[in-house]
Formats: C-alpha cells, sequence, structure tokens
C-alpha cells in the first residue's frame, strides 16, 4: 500500500486522520490528495462505485488503528479446509500462546468453544461450528468472517462490504449487531438504503476524492446518486 502523508493535528476525539495523504496500492495512486478525519463514536457508511477507492482507504485506515480494529476484508480471508470454529477463533490467535493455539487446534478449548458457541448462535451459525467452511454457504462464509472480526473484541469495526452476500433482512441484523458491540465503525457498503438507516455519517468516492461527507440525516437516496453515475 502506498501512503506518502502524515497525520494531522489532533484532537481529543480524532482516531485516525489523513492530511493530504497520498494512498494507493501496487504503485497505483488511488488518492492523490486526501484530506480525511475519522471520530471516536463514528458510524460511517463509506460508498461509491466500484473501483473509486474504498478499499484502498479502509486498508490504510486498519494499518493506521492497528490493534484497535477489527478486520472484516471483502474476499473473507477464511481457511477453507478448516471449520467454522477454528475461523473464528483466529481472530484473537494473538492472545493465546502458540503452544495453546496448537492445542486447540485438535481439542477446541471449552472456554471458548462455549464463548463462540455464543456469538455464532447470534449469527445463525448454529449447529454449524464444526463444518468446514469450503462446505457452507456463501453467506454463512460472510457471517462466519463477521464472527471472527467481532470475537476480536475491539473498539473499531471496519468492514469492507461486510453484508453483501446476505440478503437484506440479513443485511440489517448483521449491520444492528456489528454497531451494538463497537463504538466505533467504517464500513463499505453499495447499498445506500442500509447506509442511510444504520450509519449517522456517509461519505461518498468517486474519482480518488471524497464528493460526499456529511450527516446521514441530511441526505436522501437521491443526494446519492451522483456517486453512481458513469461517464
Amino acid at each position: 500500500m502506498l501512503e506518502t502523508a502524515s497525520v494531522g493535528p489532533s484532537a481529543a476525539s480524532v482516531l485516525a486522520g489523513f492530511e493530504h495523504a497520498r494512498l494507493g496500492h501496487d504503485n497505483r495512486v488511488v488518492f492523490p490528495d486526501l484530506t480525511l478525519h475519522i471520530s471516536q463514536g463514528d458510524r460511517i457508511a463509506l460508498l461509491g462505485r466500484s473501483g473509486v477507492g474504498k478499499s484502498t482507504l479502509l486498508d490504510a485506515l486498519r494499518v493506521r488503528l492497528g490493534d484497535q480494529a477489527a478486520w472484516c476484508p471483502q474476499a473473507n480471508a477464511l481457511v477453507p479446509t478448516l471449520s467454522a470454529y477454528h475461523n473464528i477463533y483466529m481472530g484473537r490467535l494473538a492472545h493465546y500462546s502458540r503452544w495453546q493455539n496448537l492445542i486447540n487446534l485438535l481439542r477446541p478449548r471449552p472456554t471458548c468453544w462455549q464463548e463462540i458457541g455464543e456469538l455464532a448462535g447470534t449469527l445463525g451459525l448454529d449447529g454449524l461450528l464444526r463444518r468446514q467452511v469450503d462446505q457452507l454457504s456463501g453467506g454463512q462464509q460472510q457471517r462466519v468472517a463477521i464472527a471472527r472480526a467481532l470475537y476480536q473484541k475491539r473498539p473499531v469495526f471496519i468492514g469492507d462490504e461486510p453484508v453483501a452476500s446476505v440478503d437484506p433482512r440479513q443485511g440489517v441484523r448483521l449491520l444492528e449487531l456489528i454497531n451494538a458491540r463497537h463504538e466505533t465503525c467504517v464500513v463499505a457498503l453499495h447499498q445506500r438504503e442500509l447506509a442511510l438507516a444504520h450509519f449517522d455519517r456517509i461519505i461518498g468516492l468517486d474519482d480518488g476524492h471524497v464528493i460526499i461527507d456529511a450527516p446521514a440525516s441530511e441526505l436522501s437516496s437521491h443526494d446519492l446518486d451522483v456517486l453512481y453515475v458513469t461517464s
């Protein structure tokens, strides 16, 4: 990831900021001059067409926040031959020793099994913990990825299209759960209705620039049309 700007002046509530940042990846500049601040308690929906830089911005924010942020990537990044339980457990690998993690791979720790089982139940994954994730549906795999992020128990949730593979009703439930368990959320979405209903700040991207940064309460779905106009 290309990043050549430092954080600007910080206020007490600012978690992360970019001041005239140059962001990109694979030697390709995506944001030539980005200024943006994320504050504690923000619930942000990141909107824009595919390819406008949502993933690049989320990745830069994830790196900036470090251990404060739970990360739910777009591609899920699950280990297909491991069970749902073990994929969720991986969210807290750093909390245990290598030896404890090896033992857990062979024989799940009772306390972890109970805790992960309760979390899985809230996500509609009851009875699936022992199943390999490559035997799960796309929507189930996405919920396993969300569970792994939630299991990290960090104050900030960063998600790249975390509800793209579930139906709208499940999407609502998952976003409510994510918001309930994290003080601050930054989530890339395609569904503008979900963004307006479940987030308090909308950031819209286009052509390497922030063209919308406003409270969700001041926007309508029609106001967001500008983000999806193609030339």
